[in-house]
């Protein structure tokens, strides 16, 4: 299944408290459940304007049904082609 990268544009965002995250969070996983298994939420990391999440999905319009169905901006949705790491370089 594809991974995906998907930029969020939230202005100061990283000035939330860990409830509002918390609630963010809770919100986003409340669309992952209605929608079933076919797309799941793997990790975010939340900047000071933006949040870069990771999902495995189908499809872009997946993740896109996603944002729209949870009231989240996906500003950019890039799909993920290779992994490396510094052990890529051995």
């Amino acid at each position: 299944m594809p991974k995906f990268v998907i930029e969020r544009e939230i202005p100061e965002v990283g000035k939330l408290t860990p409830e509002q995250l918390q609630a963010v969070s809770q919100s986003s996983c409340g669309v992952l459940n209605a929608m079933g298994p076919k797309i799941q939420w793997l990790h975010s990391y939340v900047t000071d304007d933006k949040i870069y999440c990771v999902y495995i999905a189908p499809d872009e319009a997946t993740v896109r049904e996603h944002a729209t169905r949870g009231g989240f901006p996906a500003n950019k949705v890039s799909q993920v082609r290779a992994t490396i790491d510094p052990t890529t370089s051995e």
